[in-house]
């Protein structure tokens, strides 16, 4: 929050409710041994196997908002789950496809149904997950989502408060 400001910022209640959200999976999800992050991976993986693609880690990195170093390292401990497979990619031998095993699957659907539940929860205050407050609300984020952030340039305390 900033002085002067009657209440928190939107800055601070995107970062608050991220907070929320993640920790309410990271509970709902923990009973399947799956972490929030390892669900963003397998459900996002489920869901473009289903749309026939066998997307590689970058790939899944850049959908998931995730870093690629991340994500290497959630795939080697899903791999070692059982839940998925790595395999080298065909036409491009650094690149490593993802694909979801039948037990990845399996666990990847409760997953999905749990956490489609407390979506309904989250969402309920807004009319639930088909409302029309909803859709306006998924509209912004992803407007604000859609809209680059280009990083600061750093304090350099000693030219600071003076104009070049």
């Amino acid at each position: 929050m900033t002085d002067g400001s009657p209440g928190p910022t939107p800055g601070f209640l995107v970062w608050r409710l991220a907070n929320k959200w993640r920790v309410a999976v990271d509970r709902a999800v923990a009973p399947l041994g799956l972490t929030h992050a390892q669900y963003s991976l397998v459900a996002s993986l489920h869901g473009m196997q289903r749309a026939g693609e066998r997307p590689s880690q970058r790939r899944l990195a850049d959908h998931t908002g995730l870093e690629a170093l991340y994500v290497s390292k959630l795939a080697r401990a899903l791999e070692s789950a059982g839940l998925i497979e790595r395999t080298r990619d065909p036409r491009d031998p650094r690149a490593v496809q993802l694909a979801l095993t039948e037990p990845g699957q399996a666990v990847t659907r409760q997953a999905i149904a749990v956490v489609q539940d407390l979506l309904q929860q989250l969402l309920e205050p807004l009319g639930g997950l088909d409302a029309a407050r909803t859709r306006a609300f998924t509209d912004e984020l992803t407007t604000l989502l859609d809209a680059p952030l280009a990083p600061s340039a750093p304090i350099d305390e000693n030219t600071q408060g003076t104009r070049p």
